[in-house]
C-alpha cells in the first residue's frame, strides 16, 4: 500500500530529472529580461554543459544574444563542443575574445579541433590565436590530416610509458607529470622509436605491486589505429572489440595520439542520426534552429525527386484509363497495394541499410538475408492477400475481383522485400550512399509495380 505521503517527493524527483523544464528556462530568460547577472549565474550554475547547449539552442536568436552577453564570463569551454554547428558560430562571434580564449584553453586537444574544422576562416584563427603556441601547433597538426579520418579524431595529450618500466615507476611518474589530461583510461607502453606496443588499464596498474612489470599486466586487446583511418573505420573497431582507448600511429608507426571511446561513440551516434535523417530525405545538417528558408531549400530537392517518381507512377496508371473507368472499385482497391508495398519494402529497407552500416551484413550472407526477405514478403503476402482479398470480395460482391486484388498484393509483397534488400546492396556496391537513395528507388519500384500488377490483372481477368 503506498504512503500519499510520499507523493510530493516521488513528483519533486521528477521534476528534478529535468533541469531544462519550462520553469527553469522561464526563471532564466526572465533574469535576462531583466538583466540580472547575479540570478542568471545562480539559475545557470547547477547545469551540465550539454544543458546549456540544449538551452542556446532552444530559445531565439534574440534571447539567445541577450543571455550569451549577460553570462559571457562565466561561458564554459564544453558548451562550444555541444552545440550544434549552425549555432555554434553564432555564439562565438558573439563572445568577447578574451571569454573565447579562456574557454578554449580548457578544452582538450581533439575537442579544439572538432570546434575549428567547420568554422570560417575569421573564426578559425580567432579560437587558434587564443591558445598557447603549443596547443596551437598540435591542433594545427591534427587539422593537417584529412577530414573524417583517426587524426581529426585523437586528442594528442597521451600518457605514455617505456615497455621496460616498473609499476612503481609509471605511478611515481603520473604523480610528478603537470600535463595529464583530465580523463584517461590507459597508460600506452612504447617501445625506444615511440610505437604503442601495449595498454595498460589503470585499474591494472593501481592493484599491482610496484615491482611489476608493465609489459606483464598489459592488455590482450589491443588495437593501433592508423592516423588515416576513416572514423567510421575506428568507431566500428571500438564497438565491435570493446574498446576504451586506442593509440592512433603516423605513416611511421610512431605513436601521435589516442582516440577515447566518448569520441568514438559520438561518431557512431551521428552515422545513425545520418542514416535515419538521410531515410526520411532530410539534410543531416538540418536543426530546429535553422530558419523558414534554409529548411525548405534543404527539403525541396527530396521533394522534387519524390515528385518524379510519383508521376512515373502516374504514368503507368493512365496506361489503364480505360480500364478504371469501366471499374471504379480499381481506383478505390489500387492504393492499398501500392501502399502496403511501400511499407514492407521500407521495412526491409531500414533493416538493410542498418546492417550494411554495422557490418552485419556482407558478401558471405547477402544472398540468405535476400531469400529471407523473400519469404518473409512470401509469408505476410499470404496474410494479407487473404484479408484484403476477402474485404474486395465482400464490398464490392465480385469474387474475381478479390482473388485480382489478393494476388496483386501477394505480388507486391514479394518485390518489395527484394527490393527494400537489394536495392541498398547494389547501391554500396556503387559507392552510393544506401541511406540517402535506396527510398526513393524502393517506394518507386513497389508503386509502380503494385499499379501494373493490380490494373494488368484486372484488366486482363475482369474485362
Amino acid at each position: 500500500m503506498t504512503d500519499d505521503t510520499d507523493q510530493p517527493e516521488v513528483e519533486a524527483q521528477r521534476e528534478d530529472d529535468n533541469p531544462l523544464d519550462r520553469k527553469a528556462v522561464a526563471a532564466i530568460l526572465y533574469a535576462v529580461e531583466i538583466d540580472d547577472q547575479q540570478q542568471l549565474t545562480e539559475l545557470m550554475e547547477p547545469l551540465h554543459p550539454a544543458d546549456i547547449a540544449d538551452l542556446l539552442e532552444q530559445i531565439g536568436p534574440y534571447d539567445r544574444a541577450r543571455l550569451i552577453r549577460l553570462y559571457d564570463r562565466e561561458f564554459d569551454g564544453e558548451i562550444l563542443s555541444e552545440l550544434h554547428d549552425n549555432i555554434r558560430e553564432e555564439v562565438i562571434d558573439l563572445l568577447t575574445p578574451q571569454v573565447l580564449a579562456d574557454a578554449v584553453r580548457e578544452m582538450e586537444s581533439d575537442d579544439v579541433v572538432d570546434l575549428v574544422e567547420d568554422l570560417e576562416e575569421p573564426q578559425q584563427q580567432a579560437i587558434l590565436r587564443a591558445l598557447e603556441a603549443s596547443d596551437r601547433v598540435a591542433v594545427q597538426q591534427s587539422l593537417s590530416y584529412p577530414e573524417y579520418s583517426a587524426g581529426r579524431l585523437m586528442q594528442r595529450e597521451v600518457v605514455m610509458a617505456p615497455e621496460h618500466w616498473t609499476v612503481g615507476q609509471a605511478i611515481d611518474h603520473l604523480r610528478r607529470a603537470e600535463d595529464l589530461p583530465e580523463q584517461f583510461y590507459h597508460v600506452v607502453l612504447v617501445d625506444p622509436r615511440l610505437r604503442p606496443v601495449g595498454n595498460v588499464t589503470l585499474g591494472k596498474l593501481m592493484s599491482s605491486r610496484r615491482d611489476v612489470r608493465l609489459a606483464d599486466i598489459a592488455e590482450d586487446t589491443f588495437q593501433i589505429i592508423p592516423a588515416n583511418r576513416d572514423e567510421g573505420d575506428v568507431a566500428y573497431a571500438f564497438n565491435q572489440y570493446h574498446l576504451i582507448s586506442a593509440p592512433v600511429v603516423d605513416d611511421d608507426g610512431r605513436l601521435v595520439g589516442v582516440i577515447t571511446i566518448d569520441d568514438a561513440m559520438t561518431i557512431l551516434d551521428e552515422e545513425h542520426e545520418e542514416d535515419m535523417l538521410r531515410l526520411a530525405g532530410v539534410d543531416e545538417e538540418s536543426s530546429l534552429s535553422d530558419t523558414v528558408a534554409e529548411t525548405s531549400k534543404r527539403r525541396l530537392p527530396w521533394l522534387l525527386v519524390n515528385l518524379g517518381t510519383a508521376i512515373c507512377a502516374s504514368l503507368v496508371i493512365s496506361q489503364f484509363e480505360e480500364s478504371i473507368a469501366q471499374l471504379v472499385s480499381l481506383a478505390i482497391l489500387m492504393p492499398i497495394v501500392a501502399s502496403m508495398g511501400g511499407n514492407a519494402g521500407t521495412q526491409s529497407l531500414t533493416v538493410t541499410v542498418r546492417a550494411l552500416a554495422t557490418r552485419d551484413l556482407t558478401g558471405s550472407n547477402v544472398w540468405r538475408v535476400i531469400g529471407r526477405e523473400l519469404m518473409v514478403g512470401l509469408l505476410n503476402g499470404l496474410v494479407f492477400a487473404t484479408v484484403l482479398g476477402t474485404v474486395g470480395m465482400l464490398w464490392f460482391h465480385s469474387p474475381l475481383l478479390g482473388a485480382v486484388i489478393g494476388t496483386a498484393l501477394l505480388c507486391n509483397m514479394i518485390i518489395a522485400g527484394f527490393a527494400g534488400t537489394v536495392v541498398p546492396v547494389v547501391l554500396e556496391k556503387l559507392g552510393v550512399d544506401p541511406a540517402l537513395a535506396s527510398g526513393t528507388f524502393v517506394t518507386t519500384t513497389t508503386d509502380i509495380m503494385g499499379f501494373f500488377i493490380f490494373l494488368g490483372l484486372a484488366t486482363i481477368v475482369l474485362l
